[in-house]
Parts: C-alpha cells; sequence; structure tokens
C-alpha cells in the first residue's frame, strides 16, 4: 500500500512534477529517497523465519463483558497495552498471517472496532477500540489438534473510568512510535499520516506580546506540545516538531522539515497581535499568491518578517523553482491544505471562538512548501484581553487541542476514503 504522501503526488500533473523536481535537485533542496526502496530489499529476512498464523477467531457478549477467542497455529507471544481518547486496547503479536475471515470479528457490546495487522518489521498488532472503559484479561489457554493449535481466551470486562486510566498509565511503550501510531504502521506504512508541527516564532523572534506580557513564541510552543500529545492518541498518525524548545528557526528551515519528514500535512501555530484591540477568535490561513483581505495581508506580512527580525538571511528559491511552488500550490497541494482548513473550522465551530470568514488566504512563506499540504492556525490575539487570557489557559489550550487533532483525523479519513 501507497503512503498517503504517495497518492496525493500521483495526482500532480506530470509534466509539472518532472520540472520542479529537476529544478530543485539543481539547487539541492530535494533529498534523493527514490533508493530507499532498493536499500530496503539488500537486506532479506531469514529464510527459515516463519511468520505465526492466527486462523480462527470469534468474539462474543454484551456492553458488560466481552470474549475474544484467537486459535494460532504454534504459540504466540504478547502483550496488551491501553490507550485513551479513544479509549483502546492493542494487543501486539510477532510477525503475524491473519488467515480467519474478515467477518469472523464482528463489533458488539464493549467493543465497538477491530482492526489488525502488520505493525512493523517482524511485528503484527490487533487494536480494540471500547464503547466504554474495560480491562482485557487473558482468561484461559489450551492446545487444539493434539497440540498443533494454541487457543488463547481473552475476557473483555467494563470497569470504570479511574482503573483504565491506571492501566493507559502502566502500559509501556518502549518503541518511540508505537504510541504515535498505535494501530502499528510503520513509518512508510500507506495509512500512516505524518504532521509536523509548527510553533511560530522562537529564540530571539518572540512575536507578539499580549497586554499581560505573554509572548508569542511560548504559547505557540505550549499548545504545540499539547496538540502533539494529542495527536499520538490518534489511529494511524506520526507526528514531528520544528522546534522543541526557544530556538530560533528560520521560515525556510520549518519547511525543509517538513520535506525533510516527509510530512502530509504541516500545522503551524501562532498568536498574533493587531491593532483593532477588540478582534478576538481563531483564524485558519491557507496559501494564496494574493490575499483574500487586508487582514490575511497584514497577518502575513508580520509574519513573514521573523526571519529578518533575527537578522538571518532568507533563502529565497530561484525564479523557476518558485514559479513551479506557486503553480503547485494552486492545484493539489492547495486543495488539500483547504480541505484541511474546513475541518479544522468545523471541529472549532460552536466551542472555539472564530472570527467572521474565519477559512483566508495570504502568501506565507512557512506555507510555501509545494509537496506538503499546510495550514496557519492563529489561535487567537494577544492584542485581545479576553483571546490573551485563554491563550495561556492550561485547560483551554488542552480542549483545543484535541478538537484541532479531531479535525486532522477526519481530514486522514477523507483521505483514506478516497483511495478505496
Amino acid at each position: 500500500m501507497r503512503p498517503i504522501a504517495q497518492d496525493r503526488q500521483n495526482h500532480l500533473a506530470g509534466a509539472v512534477v518532472h520540472e520542479w523536481r529537476r529544478c530543485v535537485l539543481a539547487c539541492g533542496l530535494l533529498v534523493a529517497v527514490a533508493c530507499a526502496p532498493v536499500l530496503a530489499r539488500a537486506d532479506p529476512e531469514p529464510a527459515d523465519k516463519k511468520p505465526l498464523v492466527a486462523i480462527d477467531a470469534r468474539m462474543a457478549g454484551d456492553e458488560n463483558r466481552v470474549r475474544l477467542v484467537v486459535d494460532f497455529e504454534g504459540e504466540p507471544e504478547f502483550q496488551l497495552r491501553y490507550l485513551a481518547h479513544p479509549d483502546r486496547v492493542v494487543l501486539d503479536l510477532p510477525e503475524t498471517v491473519f488467515a480467519f475471515e474478515k467477518n469472523a470479528l464482528v463489533a458488539r457490546g464493549l467493543i465497538s472496532a477491530v482492526r489488525y495487522g502488520k505493525s512493523g518489521e517482524g511485528k503484527a498488532r490487533m487494536v480494540f477500540d471500547l464503547a466504554a472503559p474495560a480491562s482485557l484479561e487473558l482468561a484461559d489457554t489450551s492446545e487444539e489438534a493434539a497440540g498443533s493449535i494454541q487457543r488463547l481466551v481473552f475476557d473483555a470486562v467494563a470497569i470504570d473510568a479511574q482503573a483504565f486510566a491506571a492501566q493507559v498509565d502502566a502500559s509501556d511503550w518502549l518503541e518511540p512510535d508505537l504510541k504515535a501510531d498505535p494501530d502499528g504502521n510503520a513509518r512508510a506504512s500507506g495509512d500512516t499520516l505524518t504532521i509536523v508541527i509548527d510553533p511560530g516564532h522562537g529564540g530571539i523572534d518572540g512575536g507578539a506580546e499580549g497586554a499581560d506580557g505573554s509572548m508569542e513564541k511560548n504559547i505557540s510552543l505550549a499548545f504545540a506540545e499539547a496538540l502533539k500529545r494529542a495527536l499520538e492518541q490518534e489511529d494511524g498518525v506520526r507526528v514531528a516538531m520544528t522546534r522543541t524548545d526557544d530556538t530560533f528557526l528560520s521560515l525556510s528551515a520549518r519547511v525543509r522539515k517538513a520535506r525533510e519528514e516527509e510530512a502530509d500535512l504541516l500545522i503551524s501555530l501562532h498568536a498574533d497581535s493587531i491593532r483593532v484591540r477588540s478582534l478576538r477568535g481563531a483564524t485558519v490561513y491557507t496559501l494564496s499568491d494574493k490575499a483574500s483581505d487586508a487582514l490575511a495581508q497584514s497577518v502575513a506580512d508580520q509574519e513573514n518578517r521573523g526571519d529578518g527580525i533575527a537578522g538571518a538571511s532568507l533563502e529565497e528559491a530561484p525564479e523557476a523553482v518558485a514559479a513551479i511552488l506557486v503553480d503547485l500550490a494552486r492545484t493539489e497541494t492547495r486543495v488539500f491544505s483547504s480541505d484541511l482548513a474546513q475541518e479544522v473550522i468545523n471541529s472549532f465551530e460552536g466551542q472555539v471562538k472564530l472570527i467572521n470568514n474565519p477559512h483566508r488566504q495570504a502568501g506565507f512563506k512557512v506555507l510555501q512548501a509545494p509537496d506538503v499540504p499546510s495550514v496557519l492556525v492563529e489561535l487567537g490575539y494577544l492584542s485581545n484581553p479576553e483571546d490573551e487570557k485563554l491563550l495561556t489557559d492550561e485547560t483551554w489550550r488542552k480542549n483545543t487541542a484535541r478538537l484541532l487533532a479531531q479535525s486532522v483525523h477526519k481530514y486522514r479519513q477523507t483521505i483514506l476514503a478516497g483511495r478505496q
């Protein structure tokens, strides 16, 4: 299955992509990744390594208890882990072929959905979405068919929220990417969405300052960390950040980071200031060579001055490349960016204050990655006392980050549905 980013690129006009790649290679801006599949094939698995086979599975029960039975050819090692928001149980296995019928595990009672498949080199995973907090316990093991079949019996039992939270806290996630992607998809898996979060400003570039002394660079970083935690609770998501501390990063470096991470999305976070102190609420910006209105142009001008404030030399692309960037932004990348922007607005509607016409466009340099759908989210305005109070409130930050993560999840589902 191809990565989401590859599917998106395949929609781009062949001639434009060819010319873009030629120009970017000439400028030293494109990382040569085409050889990666060949290198991966150079180290095959040992021929004598055989995967486990799950030959049968069934599930029965109600809202209080569900019994899961899985038959394996061979004795499996396994590990149970728990995740919240939404509540899930993860059953990790060695490499496994799931040979039972697709309709063998039908969601019922406590189990609202079931997913299973490969979760990396030599690994497999089953994920059970929970309709209510529950604990999955190994109830029985037995040998069938003269010892050739190993049967595992699990009972999912309803528990209270506090007990479930304790299970989540006790879950041991040794691999750094597994909690970010509880379905176990590897970085290049077809269903994994790679998201780069960009906390605006940093270091010598403090950004806007509120009446009570709040600095935009601190607000954007704190929100980015909250958003990262929220996204890591979503299935099929890998998260990276352009900065994780109070460090200056040029606009071009932020774009470059997104491309190096092979990002499917870039979300840039800001909390600006404006002369009209009464203006408040969130705004979602996407790239355009012409601003949608005076406010959008004013905000873009402020954000694009960040490099100059820090005394950095801007890394301008040659005219030929710049022209292609605009062309690509006008086509597939711009469409995907607009789709994400609308999902963010839909998630915020009625729960987070939005300005009038919350989706706006302007020429933000940080959104100019030619092949990465990107949005800039103005969380609010530090020039407004009410917004500043919310922007520095931990509860508001956590709830808003959760809503933004939900919009990304819905966007991912739309992308995957389009590939069916």
